[in-house]
């Protein structure tokens, strides 16, 4: 089932689309921990969040390996330098 969701622009802001999946009980209790907590609104958030972060993840582990093949720019150590001060886990 797709959804979208339309600004008053009338464009369209995202578009998402309903999975089921199966988990193990221990990480649906702990899913449920983090949202009973209000540390995270609902359970499609604690998995969009985490698979959000293994997408980072791998887009880093792909930049690194492109890196330790190619060997460092120069021009980019400044952005480098800056970005590893970024945290990661951004929302």
């Amino acid at each position: 089932m797709m959804i979208s969701a339309a600004s008053q622009s009338g464009t369209v802001s995202a578009m998402s689309t309903q999975i089921a999946v199966r988990l193990p009980d221990d990480l649906v209790a702990f899913i449920d921990e983090l949202v009973a907590s209000g540390e995270i609104s609902s359970r499609a958030d604690v998995v969009r969040r985490a698979l959000q972060r293994e997408q980072r993840r791998r887009i880093a582990e792909r930049d690194l390996e492109i890196i330790l093949r190619t060997g460092p720019d120069p021009d980019l150590a400044a952005f480098s330098a800056q970005a590893a001060k970024t945290p990661l886990d951004i929302d």
